[in-house]
C-alpha cells in the first residue's frame, strides 16, 4: 500500500486533490458566512409565522378551501448556499485531476519499465516513441542509449576475442619451451605461473560471456537440475547431498545452472563436502549450499563478489581458483530478480544463500 503511495500518480492526484478540497471548503465557509443570501423558492413568500397560525373554525366554505392545493412550503437552502453545483463542481475537477494525473505519469512509467527491461536483457525491444514531445524525446533518446550500449558490448567481445587469440599463441609458445627446462625447480614455477594466467584469461572470457548473454524467462524444474548436478559431483567421487523439494520456476535454465555450478564447485574445493537445501514458498524459492569448511570472516563477505578477489587464508595457489566465480554466481542470481548473499554456518563454515523471486 505504501510503495503504490509512493508513485508519480499518486502524487499528481493527491496534490491535485487536496487543492481541490481546500478550495471547496473554502467557497463552503465563504458562501455561507459573506455570501448573498439565496432568495426563497417560488410560492413561497408568506412568512413562516403566518403559516403556523391555528386554523379557523371548520365550516362549509372551509372544507371547500381544503380541497384546494396548498402552496409548497417554504425551504431555503441548506446552509444557505448553492449546494449542488458546487458538488457537481468538486466530483467534475476530482474526475479531471484523476486523468489528468494518469496523462502525466504514463509515459514515466513506460520509460521506468522499458529500463528495468533493459537492465535485465540488452536485446529487449525499444521503447515505442509516441505521445507528447517531450516523451517522444526521452523515447527517442532511450533507444539510442540502448544501441549504443549494444554497440559498445559488441565491440568489447570481439576486442577480447583478438586479444584472447592473440595471447594463446605466445602462451602455447611459452608452455613448450618451459618443456626443455632441466632444473626441476624452476621448470615447477614457471608452469605453474603459465598455467595461473592460461586461467585468468578462460575465467576472464568466461565472466565477460556470462554478461554479455542474456536469456528469456521459462518454467524450469530446479529440483532436477540440482539432483542432476549432485549426482554428476558425486560420480566423481565428491562428498554432496541435496534435499528438499519445489515446484518449477520462472527463470534463466543458463544462468541458473552457472550460479549453483559455481555455488558447489566452491563448496567443494574449499571444504570437501556440500550439503544443497532446497526451501520453497508461494513467492520465493530459497536455495542454501553449506559447507563447514573454514568459511568467510564478515568483512569479507561481501568483498569476496568483486571480481579476481581471493581470500589468501583459504585460497591459495594449489586449491584455490582465480576469484571469479562468486563474481560469476551473483551477477546471474541478479539476471534472474535474485540476489546472493554469504552466511555463517552454524558449528562454522560458510552457507551461500541464493534467493530467487517466483514472478
Amino acid at each position: 500500500m505504501i510503495r503504490s503511495a509512493d508513485t508519480l500518480f499518486a502524487r499528481l492526484f493527491g496534490g491535485a486533490l487536496l487543492a481541490i478540497v481546500l478550495a471547496h471548503l473554502l467557497a463552503f465557509v465563504w458562501f455561507h458566512y459573506y455570501g448573498p443570501r439565496m432568495p426563497p423558492p417560488p410560492n413561497c413568500d408568506q412568512p413562516i409565522a403566518s403559516q403556523m397560525q391555528p386554523p379557523p373554525e371548520r365550516n362549509a366554505a372551509t372544507d371547500e378551501d381544503d380541497r384546494r392545493p396548498y402552496p409548497p412550503r417554504c425551504r431555503p437552502p441548506l446552509l444557505g448556499i448553492p449546494l449542488v453545483p458546487l458538488l457537481f463542481q468538486l466530483i467534475s475537477l476530482v474526475l479531471a485531476a484523476w486523468f489528468g494525473a494518469k496523462a502525466l505519469s504514463r509515459p514515466i512509467r513506460r520509460l521506468s519499465e522499458a529500463a528495468e527491461r533493459l537492465s535485465e536483457n540488452l536485446d529487449s525491444p525499444p521503447l515505442a516513441a509516441n505521445g507528447p514531445r517531450e516523451a517522444r524525446q526521452a523515447a527517442q533518446a532511450f533507444n539510442l542509449m540502448q544501441e549504443r550500449i549494444r554497440e559498445q558490448v559488441r565491440q568489447r567481445g570481439r576486442m577480447l576475442a583478438a586479444v584472447s587469440h592473440d595471447l594463446r599463441t605466445p602462451l602455447a609458445r611459452l608452455k613448450l619451451r618451459v618443456e626443455q627446462i632441466d632444473e626441476p625447480r624452476l621448470h615447477g614455477q614457471m608452469s605453474q605461473d603459465l598455467n595461473d594466467m592460461i586461467g585468468m584469461l578462460d575465467a576472464t572470457l568466461t565472466y565477460l560471456n556470462e554478461q554479455r548473454t542474456s536469456e528469456a524467462l521459462q518454467y524450469f524444474d530446479v529440483q532436477a537440475l540440482i539432483e542432476s548436478l549432485a549426482e554428476n559431483a558425486q560420480d566423481n567421487g565428491d562428498d554432496i547431498q541435496a534435499s528438499g523439494t519445489c515446484r518449477p520456476l520462472r527463470s534463466q535454465p543458463m544462468a541458473l545452472r552457472s550460479c549453483l555450478n559455481n555455488l558447489i564447485d566452491n563448496a567443494l574445493r574449499y571444504a570437501g563436502h556440500a550439503r544443497v537445501e532446497i526451501e520453497d514458498a508461494s513467492d520465493r524459492l530459497r536455495v542454501s549450499v553449506i559447507d563447514h569448511g573454514p568459511g568467510i570472516p564478515e568483512d569479507l563477505r561481501e568483498v569476496v563478489f568483486e571480481p579476481f578477489y581471493r581470500v589468501e587464508s583459504s585460497r591459495n595457489r594449489n586449491s584455490g581458483g582465480v576469484g571469479i566465480g562468486m563474481t560469476i554466481a551473483r551477477e546471474a542470481a541478479r539476471r534472474m530478480g535474485g540476489d546472493l548473499r554469504l552466511e555463517q554456518t552454524p558449528g562454522g563454515g560458510l552457507t551461500a544463500v541464493l534467493d530467487l523471486p517466483r514472478t
